[in-house]
């Protein structure tokens, strides 16, 4: 009869115009406005924002937090490894790895016999820059739906980096430019490529350097790495550049010799949207769990209640209910993709 005293969900978490609160343990999670107590899931600038009283992360987010807004970013803070639990106000909260980024995590609140996971962004396939995501059995499970839709499927990785290295191949007298947001995305992308043997220089958009180098300071082999300022414009023919998405059609690739402008994301399925963006070609790589991703690991944590935030919220919330569990929209405004302009803050696709 334990269920009978075990709180109600909504009683533990509950969705507000700043984000998910803990009514027990005082805290918000990935607070879209500054609050007292904080609890980050990763380091993307549309869940990890400055002006929280107190925020806890693991020191990967806390790390990639201080790069982008300085020292200061909060009033305090505690790094928090994974597998670690700490009692707030009586909830206890666990991190547990979510795959997407360096240093991203789930978070799992238990109180009085409830368990709630809030996924922050997951993704459930192999990276070679991040802790792999591990699932979590749980009454309620706090999904996103980025790519919330049926037709985002996103499929292998490697066969999107074996068609830039083809290309490469192809036209070794043009300047490939791969658009890619600054945390995560781009070094994903460097990793894959070493992966599949390319050992030459990769060059790099002047605001991918902080955090490039930080991954590799937290021992990521992106091998040799150099900056585009330093390239005389004849040497960079036959070459592979990683730069902010914005940079694609900006000045700044005049630079290069005939470039061709690549796309890493998950956006890239729909061709419609290559195309208007001026994608010679599109690489469907993302840090998010696609359709299949999504719906698999919903039905594998056992959850019978699932709230879904930022992203396709209906198409999934509809595909839930029609298993038989019960679901809803968080409708919590502030998640999703962000500006780049100035190459620190990291990106969400």
């Amino acid at each position: 009869m334990a269920y009978l005293n075990a709180m109600r969900p909504e009683d533990l978490l509950a969705p507000t115009p700043s984000g998910v609160c803990c009514k027990p343990g005082g805290f918000f999670i990935d607070p879209t406005r500054p609050v007292d107590r904080a609890v980050i899931t990763h380091g993307h600038s549309d869940h990890a924002r400055a002006g929280h009283g107190a925020v806890l992360a693991t020191q990967e987010t806390l790390d990639l937090m201080r790069l982008r807004y300085g020292d200061n970013f909060a009033g305090s803070t505690q790094a928090v490894r994974y597998g670690e639990s700490l009692d707030l106000g009586g909830a206890t909260v666990t991190f547990r790895p979510a795959g997407h980024v360096l240093g991203s995590a789930q978070i799992v609140v238990t109180c009085k016999g409830t368990r709630i996971v809030a996924s922050g962004d997951y993704k459930d396939t192999a990276d070679p820059t991040c802790t792999p995501f591990e699932l979590q059995p749980c009454d309620v499970f706090i999904t996103e739906a980025t790519f919330g839709l049926p037709v985002f499927r996103h499929g292998n990785a490697d066969v999107e980096i074996g068609k830039l290295l083809h290309s490469v191949a192809l036209f070794p007298e043009r300047a490939h430019l791969v658009g890619a947001y600054s945390l995560g995305k781009a070094q994903r992308v460097m990793a894959l490529l070493r992966q599949q043997g390319y050992d030459k220089p990769i060059y790099l958009h002047g605001s991918m350097e902080k955090i490039t180098r930080y991954y590799i300071g937290r021992g990521i082999d992106l091998g040799p790495v150099e900056l585009v300022s330093g390239a005389k414009k004849s040497d960079l023919a036959g070459t592979i550049t990683i730069c902010p998405p914005s940079a694609l059609n900006d000045l700044w690739a005049r630079r290069f010799p005939d470039p061709l402008a690549c796309f890493a994301s998950g956006w890239m399925r729909v061709r419609a949207r290559a195309r208007q963006g001026g994608v010679e070609l599109p690489l469907v790589i993302s840090d998010h769990a696609d359709w299949d991703g999504l719906t698999a690991t919903i039905a594998a944590t056992g959850a019978s209640e699932i709230w879904v935030t930022h992203g396709q919220e209906d198409a999934l919330v509809h595909w839930s209910q029609s298993r038989g569990l019960k679901a809803r929209p968080l409708a919590i405004v502030g998640y999703g993709d962000e500006d780049e302009s100035d190459g620190t803050a990291p990106g969400a696709t």
